[in-house]
């Protein structure tokens, strides 16, 4: 999927690129006056003049430009499209959805497929096609926009053969084996990853107003144990004809450095790969180079990242965007602390949380619990009686300030 990241850095680096040319334009004209030094006077005042600013104008980099991603499965698995815009370089957003569209997939053979939109700019496809079709993406904005998709062909993705991971000194290096054929040659790969979060000091209690005391926790209130997701950041890419059989061995999907946050308990990576067409092929790698190079007067431009979509309206209204079609083969796999022990896993980020040596008793329950930034941890025992309780700091307790309490579906235990 595309980055929305990655467009906005295309559109930096073609700052950037103004920024070299203004450079090499007032470092030039100090060379050709300096050679003259008879005439002092006219270099001084032709000197000031060549160190004038140059400003491109506004309109020679839009800020709003259409973001269209996505890779539609023809075979019922749940897939998106995105739709979202650009904003300027120093808005703190990296995010415009485009909300309200009407998307639809229109099949050669007059068949309409409509999308829903799920959530604010994300369109969900589910159907299951003829892969021997062809098809386009019609989009229709909320102010009467239209754009669409050169006509696509749907690609059947080989199977993922293996999937699995290696450690070595440096960490864990998720891979899969897969085999390309003369339908499906180049592959993308992006992944999901879904992991424990656990925070540094863990409690079972809660103080309850209602009552104005200590119990313990519910499930539904527990805050010892979170699911954080991220999302694949990088660009995976490769082409199995390179390669002996068109055999891709042990291609490398991501990277865990010792004692990265990810496997500090339990990590499960779902992998999905999809085989794209050469015009999408050109599309990621434009953006690739874009994205990991220095920003160089030699960067692809954004006007050189457009993609297969195209505006119904005009030439001139701009949109960025690749969508493919295909059959998504997918393969989840669990890495256990166990597994890549020893890990070493500490966030200094909490080092300075501990638990209080001074309790907090039964008639301060109310004044220091009740804000919730303090949070009860051991209890103190006079007999069999609690009389009291160490604590801590939310912030140090709370994993869902940092992660979800919910279990995912497909989340498996050991």
């Amino acid at each position: 999927m595309i980055n929305l990241g990655q467009i906005r850095t295309a559109f930096w680096k073609f700052d950037q690129w103004i920024n070299v040319v203004k450079t090499w334009f007032s470092f030039s004209c100090f060379s050709i006056y300096l050679r003259n030094s008879s005439l002092l006077v006219a270099f001084v005042v032709l000197f000031f003049s060549c160190r004038e600013p140059f400003e491109p104008e506004p309109t020679q980099v839009p800020t709003s430009v259409l973001v269209v991603e996505g890779y539609l499965d023809t075979e019922g698995l749940a897939s998106e499209i995105k739709l979202s815009r650009t904003v300027p370089i120093s808005a703190q957003d990296t995010l415009l959805a485009e909300s309200g569209a009407s998307v639809t997939v229109l099949a050669s053979n007059g068949t309409t497929y409509p999308l829903q939109e799920q959530n604010p700019g994300v369109y969900i496809f589910s159907y299951d096609l003829p892969e021997e079709g062809e098809y386009r993406l019609e989009i229709i904005l909320r102010g009467g926009d239209r754009y669409e998709s050169k006509l696509m062909r749907p690609i059947i993705t080989p199977d993922i053969l293996d999937a699995g991971f290696i450690r070595d000194e440096d960490g864990v290096e998720v891979f899969v084996n897969t085999q390309g054929n003369e339908l499906a040659d180049d592959f993308l790969w992006t992944f999901e990853e879904t992991y424990i979060s656990r925070p540094r000091i863990r409690t079972g209690y809660i103080y309850d107003a209602a009552i104005k005391d200590v119990r313990f926790s519910t499930d539904e209130e527990q805050i010892a144990l979170c699911f954080k997701t991220e999302y694949s950041p990088d660009i995976l890419l490769e082409t199995s004809s390179r390669f002996q059989d068109q055999v891709v061995f042990k291609q490398t999907i991501t990277e865990i450095p010792v004692g990265d946050e990810r496997i500090q308990e339990r990590y499960s990576i779902l992998i999905s790969q999809k085989a794209i067409d050469p015009d999408a092929v050109k599309f990621w790698e434009t953006l690739k180079r874009n994205t990991e190079d220095i920003g160089s007067i030699f960067s692809p431009l954004p006007s050189q990242i457009t993609g297969n979509m195209r505006s119904v309206n005009g030439e001139n209204t701009p949109v960025v965007g690749q969508v493919s079609m295909g059959v998504i083969k997918q393969r989840r796999i669990y890495i256990n602390l166990a597994d890549v022990a020893p890990w070493g896993y500490i966030d200094p980020e909490f080092n300075d949380c501990v638990i209080s040596e001074a309790p907090v008793m039964i008639n301060e329950y109310d004044q220091v619990f009740s804000s919730g930034f303090i949070l009860p941890v051991r209890e103190l025992m006079v007999g069999t009686t609690i009389v009291g309780y160490f604590t801590t700091s939310r912030r140090c307790a709370d994993c869902t300030l940092y992660a979800s309490r919910i279990k995912p579906d497909f989340w498996e235990d050991e």
